[in-house]
């Protein structure tokens, strides 16, 4: 089981609307961590007594850093939003399996949302030639941190404020986007329509589910979600089993 630890906030400043950029130092998390994990974060105030789950946007071993791109949704991260450099957060991590990075001539990388931040350092790992579809409702957020990465950089909003009018997967679409293996993350409705976009040619998806992960070690059973067994299901934990699954196993809701 994952030991509770104590990290130092380096940084946590908005870079949007309710979006919060925070790097904190874990020397011991950040030298276990991979692409796609997750932390727990720790409240001390006496009321919101669960964690709160957070994705891993970066890693630096070399520094002993974690960078975290979150969203205030809620009383928990409004407490995160308003903490200052210096502040001491309790962690538990890295938590979850995260991608297995294959090597393959081409990889793509699609996030929607706040399921944007993970694929960041996943993309970083990746060899071969690497195709970023980034979907928002409205402007964008590290848009230029993955074009860093020297990698192609497409971006769909709902409302047009930016990039291609539309969603993700229609953007493929009109792109004609194919390559050998997909790694997602980002609200359930995307990732169900990219499955089935990546199903129809032929390339293998990676999606990484956004659940409610409460305790985060698979105890409270709060994020179960039906994985495909054989002409049967079961129900397997986002937070231990995943985040990240095979899009040809889950048991999409209609």
């Amino acid at each position: 089981m994952k030991k509770v630890t104590d990290a130092v906030i380096l940084k946590n400043v908005p870079i949007a609307d309710n979006i919060f950029d925070m790097l904190i130092k874990a020397p011991a998390v950040a030298e276990c961590a991979s692409a796609g994990q997750f932390i727990e974060i720790y409240l001390e105030n006496g009321v919101n007594l669960l964690p709160r789950p957070i994705s891993i946007c970066e890693i630096n071993r070399n520094t002993g850093t974690l960078r975290l791109v979150y969203q205030v949704i809620g009383k928990g991260t409004e407490i995160f939003s308003h903490k200052k450099k210096d502040d001491i957060l309790k962690i538990m991590g890295p938590l979850g399996n995260g991608y297995n990075i294959k090597a393959v001539n081409k990889s793509i990388f699609v996030g929607g949302g706040i399921g944007v931040p993970p694929l960041l350092e996943t993309v970083k790992n990746a060899k071969g030639e690497k195709v970023i579809i980034l979907g928002f409702r409205s402007g964008t957020i590290l848009k230029e941190d993955f074009e860093k990465t020297g990698a192609k950089v497409l971006i769909a909003t709902d409302d047009g404020s930016f990039g291609f009018k539309g969603n993700v997967v229609e953007l493929m679409k009109y792109e004609n986007i194919t390559g050998d293996v997909i790694y997602s993350c980002g609200p359930g409705v995307m990732l169900k329509s990219l499955s089935q976009y990546a199903e129809s040619k032929g390339i293998e998806c990676f999606v990484s589910m956004e659940e409610r992960m409460a305790c985060g070690i698979g105890a409270c059973v709060g994020c179960a979600v039906k994985i495909k067994d054989g002409n049967h299901f079961t129900h397997k934990k986002v937070c231990k089993d995943g985040p990240v699954f095979n899009s040809k196993e889950v048991l999409w809701n209609d």
